[in-house]
């Protein structure tokens, strides 16, 4: 509780300096860029760096793996490769039949590296994020041949290249919103994943059906992972070290420490946006570069330090 009260009350800083941090001026007409630039700006940061820790969190409960997250397991790509479908065969339908598409295609590109690990002895840790990596280059090589063939790659580097905050403006980031809500249901479904991480022996011995929590995780991991990939562009670490800071610090108490994580997430990418808009203001870095150098650094101390729970 503590933890969660200390974040909440450092997200007020660092969304005042997000909102606040800009070449425009505020005053006079120009507050008008507040409303529709600074402020959905600022909420999608806080959205998407939520949504993606809680995320990685049922990706590792899922795949029973820290070392894993949506970004590593090819579930972006697959959710790109749903997307560029969704574009060439319907290319006047809406956003939100895309979004199902790209959805679809990310749960099914999930599915399926889940159903490889299987195969894979348990003992073997890293062989599990190993496989998620190479399963993302198989995708993202598709997505890449399809893209350019079909003269699409402007868009596909838009879906796959690190996240840019920079466009977002009031109208363009709402889907967000359905992210962070899918992220919601994944809290009220905490014990249930926390359970499934035991296995399936122990989850069906408790009275759980694993098959079911499986289903519910691929939602939420693939519904999380198109919409902002559809929204912002992949967005580097967030799933990976949040939840590993956190575990370290809370254990794996999913209960209590998924909200902690969601607010960790959320922080965690305001001050990598802020460190990106101020670095060589006033131009800006894209916040998934500032993230790539942040989170590496952080993935190494979590490699290097011992944890204080076992």
């Amino acid at each position: 509780m503590r933890l969660s009260l200390i974040l909440a009350i450092a997200l007020v800083p660092l969304a005042a300096t997000s909102l606040l941090v800009g070449v425009a001026d505020l005053s006079g007409d120009a507050s008008l860029i507040f409303w529709v630039s600074r402020l959905p700006r600022t909420l999608a940061v806080m959205l998407t760096g939520a949504a993606l820790a809680v995320a990685g969190v049922v990706m590792q409960q899922l795949v029973r793996n820290r070392f894993v997250e949506p970004g590593t397991t090819g579930t972006g790509e697959a959710a790109a490769l749903g997307l560029i479908a969704a574009t060439l065969l319907a290319p006047e339908a809406s956003l939100w039949v895309k979004m199902l598409a790209a959805s679809a295609g990310g749960l099914a590109g999930t599915a399926l590296f889940l159903a490889m690990i299987r195969r894979l002895p348990p003992q073997e840790v890293l062989l599990v994020p190993l496989a998620g990596l190479v399963w993302s280059g198989v995708l993202g090589a598709m997505v890449l041949h399809i893209g350019w063939q079909t003269d699409l790659l402007q868009l596909v580097g838009i879906w796959l290249m690190t996240g840019e905050f920079s466009g977002v403006i009031a109208g363009r980031y709402e889907l967000l919103w359905v992210a962070g809500a899918a992220a919601a249901l994944a809290l009220f479904a905490a014990d249930r994943f926390a359970i499934l991480g035991l296995g399936d022996g122990m989850a069906r011995g408790l009275g759980l059906r694993p098959a079911a929590v499986m289903r519910l995780g691929l939602v939420v991991v693939s519904v999380v992972t198109a919409l902002v990939m559809a929204t912002v562009g992949m967005v580097p670490f967030v799933g990976l070290v949040v939840p590993n800071i956190v575990s370290r610090l809370m254990g794996d108490n999913l209960r209590a420490s998924l909200p902690v994580t969601a607010l960790g997430g959320a922080a965690l990418l305001l001050v990598c946006d802020v460190i990106g808009r101020l670095v060589i203001f006033p131009y800006e870095v894209p916040v998934g570069s500032v993230l790539g150098i942040v989170g590496a650094a952080l993935f190494l101390w979590l490699l290097w330090r011992a944890p204080r729970h076992g």
